[in-house]
């Protein structure tokens, strides 16, 4: 029975045509490779140059702390096979190469060029996280971690681009990574939430290690950034462990490089008090106030008539120090306030009692 059916030549036969036709190529061609085999060997200097510079720029800054060295990183994996591939795409390109060589070249080619794209962009994005990461204890030593799952995904989406570009149905693939994806993401979805959110802070840095934050009733020092948690230690000396998803989704008050510190003093003084030693108030309370150091005095004057009492509101700001410096100024202005109103006859006022007559009495005449 006749074989209608076309029928592939042995491997053999096809090499040795492919060797004939490059060959008949060649001695055909001698003028068009020669030309195009010096501009592949330019594009080849030149890849091999950004490679020697991405190389000085990585050993000139060897933290990344500068852009130039994460671009410098990238350009350092440039792969001797890329530069190669390039060049023999140039001459196959320019200079007509027979289908079956120039397919060959081709093939080799997108793989080649893919793969290093890959490299390329593993390298910044890692690059990018550590100079984000640099001088950052906790998240430096989960690079490693963070290597692993960029790796990972840059270089499956690699092979899917290449055997796409090969001619490979990858449908089934890409629909089995993404169910594959789908569930890892479901059965690692808390994990994967404090990891994203670890990386918020990081890009981000709403806080940093060592400054005071206040979220929710809780109020500290940030001791360490994990991938998981950030621990803080509380001013009452309790080391409180935080998820980075749960604390990103409070609302975060960073307290750190706060250039003023505003404070607000309410001071009730008695109905009893003469309306010239009222008025003389905001210049006693200005001078108690520029008396303290670092102290900047905004106003002071009679706010509201309250059930026993005038009231006077104080505000003056601490210009320079934290928050403890605030405490001690407010303390060093009440204590001057005290001092100035004791010196003029002033007198604060107490609640009274109403079925005691005599308490108001003796609330007037008692001295502050």
């Amino acid at each position: 029975m006749n074989n209608s059916m076309e029928t592939t030549p042995p491997l053999d036969e096809r090499v040795t045509h492919l060797w004939d036709d490059s060959f008949a190529w060649i001695t055909g061609h001698s003028v068009q490779i020669g030309l195009a085999a010096i501009f592949g060997a330019v594009i080849v200097a030149l890849l091999y140059g950004a490679k020697i510079l991405g190389e000085r720029l990585c050993r000139s800054d060897p933290t990344h702390s500068r852009w130039q060295s994460v671009i410098g990183k990238a350009l350092a994996t440039t792969r001797v096979w890329f530069m190669v591939a390039v060049a023999a795409q140039i001459v196959a390109t320019y200079a007509h190469a027979p289908s079956d060589l120039a397919h060959t070249i081709y093939f080799l080619f997108v793989i080649a060029a893919t793969l290093q794209a890959a490299i390329f962009a593993r390298e910044l994005i890692l690059g990018s996280i550590e100079h984000r990461a640099s001088g950052h204890e906790t998240l430096g030593s989960a690079i490693t971690i963070i290597r692993v799952l960029v790796t990972a995904a840059v270089f499956s989406i690699a092979i899917v681009l290449i055997l796409s570009n090969l001619g490979v149905n990858v449908t089934g693939l890409v629909a089995g990574l993404g169910v594959g994806g789908i569930a890892i993401g479901l059965a690692a979805q808390g994990i994967f939430k404090d990891l994203f959110a670890a990386l918020a802070i990081l890009f981000d840095r709403p806080f940093r290690v060592g400054e005071t934050i206040r979220f929710g009733d809780a109020t500290g020092s940030v001791e360490a950034i994990g991938l998981k948690t950030t621990r803080v230690r509380s001013v009452d000396g309790e080391q409180i462990i935080m998820s980075n998803n749960k604390l990103l989704d409070m609302q975060i008050r960073n307290m750190h490089g706060i250039p003023e510190r505003r404070v607000v003093l309410s001071l009730p003084i008695h109905y009893a008090t003469p309306a010239a030693q009222l008025g003389a108030l905001p210049d006693m309370l200005k001078a108690a106030v520029e008396a303290v150091l670092n102290c900047r005095f905004d106003h002071a004057w009679l706010n509201s008539f309250a059930d026993n009492a005038i009231k006077v509101e104080l505000i003056f700001h601490v210009t320079k120090g934290a928050a403890e410096a605030r405490d001690v100024a407010r303390h060093a202005v009440m204590t001057g306030a005290v001092e100035a109103l004791q010196k003029a006859n002033i007198a604060f006022s107490y609640q009274a009692t109403i079925a005691d007559p005599n308490a108001v009495a003796e609330e007037q005449n008692t001295p502050i």
